[in-house]
């Protein structure tokens, strides 16, 4: 897959697929056209933490690199789950960075202004339960001036907080950006105002999508906090249950986040709560009738929880096409729309 840069937004492409097998290529903006008024449209409003923390092991004076991954304690950002490197940066592969120095309960790490405290080892030489220490202002101002975002080696360039925050970002609780709202402008949440497309928003502590070790990836995603609002609630019981009209979430995180709180009935539960496991082939999903993702490749946790909405042959063919047109993966790349029924031509160019 070809990796795109954060100036590519613009020029984005949408591959929609469907579940009768149908498949269309399509400018991205193109999905300010895609819903109708029966539809309901809900995306994660998390806002991206500078997650990466340079600093030392005060015991060796070696240096080391954390990417907090986890919440422990949410929202309180003192207690993380975090994944522990050795010297170097996101210039290197994350399968080839080098390991931390070796780390033990009690173990202290200085990140510029602040300090933490390994709690314990979590079943692996580079899983750490780690406490900031400080209160929350305290260690909010810390990571503002000392941390950067996640970033991997397909982005070379150095990112700013502002690229890794989607135009509706707002409560600071996730690791990694949750990508797929970066196909969301203020010109298309107008057009599907005004075509009177409901649209309504959860926060979903997105985690990270890689660790660069295979025992860990394999455990991804880990556990995820997320808050549905009272309206985001009844938006989507009044979709489901009155107007049985399609839930489309804006990313695997809001899948996540939805399934976690379902009914039987198809409603959900509003409030605070904690998405587990995966969302893979043969999950039953009882809310989200569609998807808007980013380009995945076979083996990766986003790319297993699409399996749940298509069948694999269908999936086989929508990664040829995405290889066959030149589609740019990662999170600043094209766009896929998965839906589990056909969707009833909408399209008439845009706007």
């Amino acid at each position: 897959m070809i990796a795109a840069n954060r100036q590519d937004r613009r020029s984005a492409r949408l591959l929609v697929l469907e579940a009768d097998g149908t498949m269309r290529d399509l400018p991205r903006t193109a999905l300010a056209t895609l819903f109708g008024p029966g539809d309901l449209i809900v995306a994660n409003d998390a806002a991206t933490l500078p997650a990466s923390l340079r600093g030392t092991h005060v015991a060796s004076n070696d240096a080391v690199e954390i990417r907090l991954a986890g919440w422990l304690s949410f929202p309180d950002p003192t207690h993380f789950v975090a994944i522990a490197f050795g010297a170097g940066d996101h210039h290197t592969r994350t399968e080839e960075r080098l390991p931390p120095p070796p780390l033990s309960p009690g173990d202290r790490l200085r990140f510029g202004p602040l300090e933490a405290v390994v709690e314990r080892l979590l079943d692996h030489p580079r899983l750490l339960d780690l406490r900031v220490q400080g209160n929350r202002s305290t260690v909010l101002a810390g990571l503002a001036q000392h941390g950067r975002p996640i970033q991997y080696a397909h982005a070379p360039d150095p990112l700013a907080l502002w690229d890794i925050w989607t135009r509706i970002a707002a409560v600071p609780a996730a690791f990694e950006a949750p990508s797929a709202g970066f196909a969301l402008d203020w010109r298309m949440l107008h057009a599907w105002r005004r075509r009177e497309v409901p649209f309504a928003t959860l926060t979903h502590a997105t985690g990270v999508s890689s660790t660069g070790d295979p025992a860990l990836d394999a455990r991804l995603p880990f556990d995820e906090p997320y808050r549905i609002p009272e309206r985001t609630a009844a938006q989507v019981a009044q979709t489901k249950l009155r107007d049985r009209g399609r839930i489309i979430a804006i990313g695997t995180s809001v899948v996540r986040a939805l399934e976690a709180a379902a009914n039987a009935d198809g409603s959900v539960r509003a409030g605070k709560g904690i998405a587990t496991g995966r969302i893979e082939p043969g999950t039953p999903l009882r809310v989200v009738d569609a998807v808007l993702t980013g380009i995945h490749q076979p083996g990766e946790s986003h790319f297993e929880l699409l399996r749940a909405f298509v069948d694999d042959a269908l999936l086989a063919n929508a990664s040829a096409a995405c290889i066959a047109y030149r589609y740019r993966a990662h999170e600043f790349g094209d766009s896929m729309l998965l839906d589990r029924q056909p969707i009833l031509e909408r399209w008439s160019g845009f706007l």
